[in-house]
């Protein structure tokens, strides 16, 4: 007798060589994000296709796609946003913004993780507002931007190296802070250990740190936060120097 086919499940897609979540929307707010490491350009593009059908108002997210997947995405997903700094693409558009998460980086070495971070933050539902090349090597452009850094709801720290910006910025604001410990640094960096363990140990109070590289859940984390802080507290004023958004 043949094998009954496996039922399927309620709320979830069975694509063969994934089951994806269309129900994770209903149960935190967000849908399911693709992530593309290991996976072939067929098997993203399917996946974002599923979701984006099963959720065509919300944008749905891609994330570290290797060089072929990006070509895929671009050839077969009309309309996506494609970011090859980033590795991601997005499918959708993006929902109605709710409270403002900065995206700060130490250096221009950290792109890649501040733009899927600043993607993270916009596919679920906050507003990115991304300040770069602040590290702590030349304080006095970390400060000419406090005002406006103090203004977001939450703040994402990007840093390699010695990963000294999250500690630096600890002391600076007052609001949620989470520390993205980058693999960028010379010599014995240990792929971003050191960074890790910079962050982890900070002095500055109220610092939460993510994994290495790991901007997609930092910026899930600080979305969320500011979602839920959007209106609840008074936005201190940007000074005239230049931090006015």
């Amino acid at each position: 007798m043949p094998a009954s086919p496996a039922p399927q499940s309620p709320g979830v897609a069975d694509l063969g060589f994934a089951r994806l979540d269309l129900d994770r929307a209903a149960r935190t707010g967000d849908p399911e994000v693709v992530y593309g490491a290991g996976k072939t350009g067929d098997q993203i593009v399917t996946s974002v296709l599923a979701l984006h059908q099963a959720h065509p108002d919300r944008a749905i997210l891609a994330t570290r796609l290797s060089e072929n997947a990006l070509l895929s995405c671009g050839a077969r997903l009309p309309g996506a946003e494609i970011d090859p700094v980033g590795r991601l693409a997005v499918l959708g558009p993006a929902p109605p913004l709710r409270g403002l998460v900065a995206v700060v980086a130490a250096g221009t070495s950290d792109l890649p993780v501040v733009h899927e971070c600043a993607a993270t933050v916009r596919v679920f539902a906050a507003e990115p507002d991304v300040i770069v090349d602040v590290g702590v090597a030349g304080l006095h452009r970390l400060l000419g931007q406090a005002g406006r850094i103090a203004a977001a709801d939450a703040v994402v720290a990007v840093a390699g190296m010695e990963a000294a910006l999250p500690s630096v910025l600890g002391g600076l604001v007052g609001v949620p802070l989470i520390a993205v410990p980058t693999s960028v640094g010379y010599g014995w960096n240990l792929d971003g250990l050191s960074a890790w363990l910079a962050c982890v140990n900070s002095c500055a109070p109220g610092v939460l740190t993510v994994n290495v590289d790991n901007g997609f859940g930092a910026g899930v984390a600080a979305a969320r936060i500011a979602r839920a802080a959007a209106g609840a507290r008074p936005r201190p004023a940007a000074q005239a120097n230049g931090e006015a958004r």
